[in-house]
């Protein structure tokens, strides 16, 4: 075959050399755009990682400042400008006392300024630098030099705040008088509608004459001197409470109709009380009300208490307008020279032919059956009551004055205080003790109230002292009148709760969690119940 002249042949070697270019061409570009995604992609974690450690060192530097240790490091500038704000609070007292008023609002507006770079100081959790320091020194700096030029010095610094200090706390004081005062006012007045019942429950008992001929035919019942019977004593002037204790007994007794209960009240609440129990059923149990008008015997030749009654310098003390402040309000409380509170003392005497009974507060509500606690042998003692020792402060040094030799001579400051309120008297016991007396005994004693400042109970942990039965802890819970923490268990288990305190069931202020207990017994259909509390 014969081959082509040199000018028609194919060009081969031209062609391929054209596609090596652009192979070439092909991978210089796609070198080119890998450079430049690559550099871009480490300057961004190198911006990130940047980013980060100042994250890391910002947040290291507010965790290492403690303002506390910046505050009161001797060199940074929080512990100075807190130093002359201090400085200046007391020179901003003593200009507005010589009536430099300029002079303590430019210091209270610089106080201010100080105060709000402190708070950012904290906030932000860096130390305050030399720029945001220095403006705020120099000018305090100048203004409490200004104040002292003015002759305002350290001395007359010291004092004038000494002098503010003792009129905060005088006011303080003074406040603290006033509220007890307030307090004690509202524990010891009877709402409104405990009048009205008294008032309508008083007429009725004078218009009712065959109620009052009843009232007569019953002082001479002989279950009221049956030992065979179980007998319980109740001094109150309060009609609604001593029904919800008289209430609350026969509902949780066994046996109620072998009850007798024997109530003593004044003269202003004899009739309410009388026309109360005569006209209301309570499960067949005797109940005796007397007036304590009618106990002749006790006078004042007899009990220092009825003496104190008619003492000028006792109403003087108790019932005086202006009494000093200086004694604690609750200490002068009138209820402590009443008789009433008194008669738990005189119980053999008022029941000469009882050889064992059972003294209720008003401000009690029975629980379950305490009849038991007559069959309790008392081991010749004469009162059967719970102890109080599980806290400190319930012991006899805690109520007595044992700076006196009197009484340190003659008993033991650790001895266990007792609750006044429940209590099981074994009258053979107490007439041949004559605790009587050893009571007659200590309140001559304390006729200048230095050995106890108030309350029956001194008085009783002094004559009943060697003659106490303690009994278990469930029969007497207390504190329902002021602790608001009592656990429930311990007020289920309790035999008798005792609202003890300002805060009494039947006052506004009671505490509404324990308030039930007591309303439980109240009987609310009784119509001039009805007629009070709506009124």
């Amino acid at each position: 075959m014969r081959r082509r002249a040199a000018d028609y042949r194919r060009p081969v070697r031209r062609r391929f050399s054209h596609w090596i270019c652009a192979l070439l061409g092909l991978f210089v570009v796609a070198v080119l755009v890998l450079f430049v995604v690559h550099h871009n992609h480490h300057e961004d974690r190198v911006e990130h990682s940047v980013h980060a450690e100042e994250s890391r060192m910002e947040q290291l530097v507010h965790e290492n400042l403690n303002f506390t240790e910046e505050i009161l490091s001797a060199t940074s500038y929080s512990r100075q400008l807190a130093e002359q704000m201090t400085l200046a609070k007391a020179y901003v007292i003593i200009a507005k006392e010589h009536n430099n008023l300029h002079l303590a609002w430019d210091l209270s507006s610089k106080i201010q300024s100080c105060k709000l770079l402190l708070s950012k100081t904290a906030m932000r959790g860096q130390p305050i630098a030399l720029e945001e320091a220095e403006p705020i020194i120099s000018s305090l700096s100048s203004l409490i030099y200004k104040a002292q030029d003015a002759h305002y010095d350290i001395a007359t610094a010291i004092v004038t705040m000494k002098a503010h200090i003792q009129a905060l706390e005088e006011r303080a004081n003074a406040a603290t008088v006033q509220s007890t005062v307030f307090g004690q006012l509202v524990a010891e007045a009877f709402p409104r509608s405990l009048h009205c019942l008294i008032v309508k429950l008083s007429a009725d008992w004078l218009k009712r004459l065959p109620v009052q001929d009843l009232a007569n035919e019953q002082r001479n019942f002989p279950r009221l001197v049956d030992n065979n019977l179980y007998h319980f004593c109740i001094f109150s002037d309060n009609v609604l409470a001593t029904s919800v204790v008289v209430n609350s007994t026969i509902s949780n007794a066994d046996h109620p109709k072998q009850m007798v209960f024997h109530i003593i009240t004044n003269g202003i609440s004899y009739g309410a009380m009388q026309a109360w129990f005569l006209s209301n059923d309570f499960k067949g149990s005797t109940i005796e009300v007397q007036n304590i008008e009618e106990l002749s015997w006790l006078n004042a030749s007899y009990s220092l208490v009825v003496k104190q009654l008619i003492d000028v310098d006792s109403q003087a003390y108790y019932f005086d307008e202006n009494q000093d402040l200086k004694v604690e309000p609750k200490l002068r409380n009138p209820k402590y020279i009443s008789l009433l509170n008194h008669l738990r003392f005189y119980i053999p005497e008022i029941y000469p032919q009882l050889e064992k009974i059972i003294f209720l507060d008003d401000d009690v509500v029975v629980q379950k059956d305490i009849t038991p606690l007559f069959s309790m042998d008392l081991h010749g003692n004469v009162n059967g009551a719970v102890e109080t020792c599980l806290e400190a402060f319930h012991r006899y040094y805690k109520y007595l004055n044992f700076s006196n030799p009197i009484i340190s001579s003659k008993f033991d400051p650790q001895a266990c205080g007792w609750a006044f309120g429940m209590n099981v008297f074994d009258l053979i016991a107490w007439r041949k003790a004559n605790v009587t007396a050893r009571y007659h005994y200590w309140q001559e004693q304390n006729a200048d109230r230095t050995l106890w400042k108030l309350g029956t109970l001194p008085p009783g942990l002094l004559a009943f002292y060697g003659l106490t039965e303690p009994l278990d802890r469930r029969w007497h819970v207390l504190g329902l009148g002021y602790d608001f923490n009592i656990d429930n268990r311990l007020i289920e288990s309790a035999a008798v709760v005792h609202f003890n305190g300002n805060m009494k069931p039947w006052l506004k202020q009671a505490i509404g969690r324990y308030k039930p207990l007591w309303e439980t017994y109240i009987n609310l259909s009784h119509p001039y119940l009805q007629d009070c509390v709506t009124s």
